[in-house]
């Protein structure tokens, strides 16, 4: 296990700021966050679309492994890493040396699709990291620098190989932001305003079974989302046309940390394969031991047709792969293009990124250590029952939260409650600990920790989610004690 309190030299630090670590984590007096002029800037000049500022208003100076420095020199554990891109922390020392070795190698730092000796070594290294059944028939397509570029390029794939155009997304799901990824988005708000974002789309309820769709939960529901999906596909009027590809998250991230079931996943790649439908798996967020194994397809034993890779992949830097079956290569030079699909530092800090996971075996970690958190999260909800729901596998959980005042729905689900869950979020980040929101309504509290996160670090961070817990709490009643006066 890596610890993070050496992971890498930094800049002197100020008489008033804490030490790097959890000793100086610790010993930090309470965090103030303060107005800063950087702030104030960013507000007046960039973009209304901006998002993280809004609920995590800090002006950031210093990284490494799990913690962030602000301006005020206060320390933060990061439970959001760039939405999980951060696999090894911040500025890990064996990344920081990788980008440093290119770039004293003189290695051309853009290269378009040209190949090198780092991107051979990333490929290499990628593919021995994915299942062999799978890699062993397997072709790569390097994308434009995201994970929505990657989706674009798997919808474009199976829609030339299979001359279909229809395509099956999933209630919940998120795929990105461009016009592909969004017409299979299952959150309505970055839709409303564009009207139609992509013809021949068609969504599907995603086995979410704290609030099952079909009203049924569990194995019953399972049972009703696999005789839709298979109503769908083999009935003359379904009214949808064989599509050209299903693509599915093992794991709903976005959406609110939902992973689908087991079975249903079998079940979902049977049909498909049935029907010649190739399954598209977005593993962008998942992928590579975020969830307890390299890719949150195995924990199903099922072989995708595509799997779409980003964030990690990348060790901190952009890049975006499509990894697909050899049989779905039938498109031709320049079908799908991006200038900055050669970006060699992030091929080396992918591939550092790649190795350390493997080596260290961060997957197994992972679902140690997510296992430990959830274990404290469950704790606390039997203590408070505005936690409606601990889910999710190795180091991506989220929290479903409630409003345990309103009546629960027949399945013993109860309103979600985006205003407590916005108030503890911003009572997490004044007690030093970074989280997002997701979900529907916003309701859902997300974990996303790097994976050399310490046992130690995650016991701190339940700790004091435990004290934002019961400040949020208290605002709420002050509220309804003000309003009730």
């Amino acid at each position: 296990m890596i610890d993070a309190t050496n992971a890498v030299p930094g800049a002197a630090l100020g008489a008033s700021a804490a030490p790097f670590g959890l000793d100086g984590f610790r010993a930090q007096p309470p965090i103030r966050l303060r107005d800063d002029p950087i702030l104030r800037r960013q507000e007046a000049r960039e973009s209304n679309a901006r998002s993280y500022p809004r609920r995590i208003p800090l002006v950031l100076t210093e990284a490494r492994g799990v913690y962030l420095r602000d301006s005020a020199g206060q320390l933060y554990i990061d439970c959001l890493a760039g939405a999980g891109t951060l696999a090894l922390g911040h500025n890990h020392p064996d990344v920081v040396a990788a980008l440093r070795a290119t770039l004293d190698s003189g290695l051309p730092l853009h290269t378009l699709d040209l190949t090198t000796p780092v991107k051979d070594r990333f490929v290499e290294e990628l593919f021995a990291a994915l299942p062999p059944a799978f890699a062993g028939n397997a072709r790569i397509q390097f994308c434009g620098p995201t994970g929505a570029d990657g989706i674009e390029a798997a919808i474009k794939l199976t829609r030339t190989a299979t001359g279909r155009r229809t395509i099956v997304g999933f209630s919940g799901g998120y795929h990105g932001m461009t016009q592909g990824a969004l017409a299979i988005m299952g959150n309505l708000g970055p839709k409303r305003p564009l009207g139609g974002v992509g013809g021949d789309v068609h969504m599907l309820p995603y086995p979410y079974d704290h609030r099952c769709p079909f009203g049924l939960g569990g194995e019953a529901g399972v049972d009703a989302g696999l005789a839709l999906v298979e109503q769908m596909l083999s009935d003359p009027e379904s009214g949808i046309v064989t599509p050209a590809a299903v693509v599915v998250e093992v794991v709903q991230g976005e959406g609110g940390v939902v992973p689908a079931p087991v079975r249903w996943l079998q079940g979902l790649r049977r049909l498909t394969r049935a029907h010649g439908v190739p399954l598209v798996i977005d593993e962008v967020q998942t992928g590579l031991g975020r969830t307890g194994r390299l890719f949150a397809f195995e924990h199903s034993g099922i072989e995708p047709d595509v799997v779409v890779l980003s964030k990690a992949i990348g060790g901190g830097l952009p890049l975006s792969v499509v990894v697909y079956h050899a049989d779905l290569d039938r498109w031709g030079p320049g079908a799908h293009a991006g200038t900055f699909r050669g970006n060699q530092l992030a091929m080396a800090a992918g591939l550092e990124t790649l190795r350390r996971i493997r080596a260290d075996r961060l997957d197994e970690q992972a679902a140690v250590l997510g296992a430990r958190l959830t274990g404290h999260l469950r704790a606390i909800q039997a203590d408070h029952p505005c936690l409606g729901d601990v889910r999710g596998p190795g180091l991506m959980i989220g929290v479903e939260i409630v409003d345990e005042r309103r009546p629960p729905s027949r399945l013993g689900a109860r309103p979600a409650d985006g205003d407590l869950a916005r108030s503890l979020q911003r009572h997490c980040l004044e007690q030093g600990v970074i989280l997002e929101l997701g979900g529907r309504h916003g309701a859902v509290v997300r974990f996303l920790p790097p994976l050399i996160v310490t046992a130690a670090e995650l016991d701190e961070v339940a700790d004091r989610f435990r004290t934002a817990l019961r400040l949020a709490l208290a605002d709420r009643s002050a509220g309804v004690r003000a309003a009730a006066e």
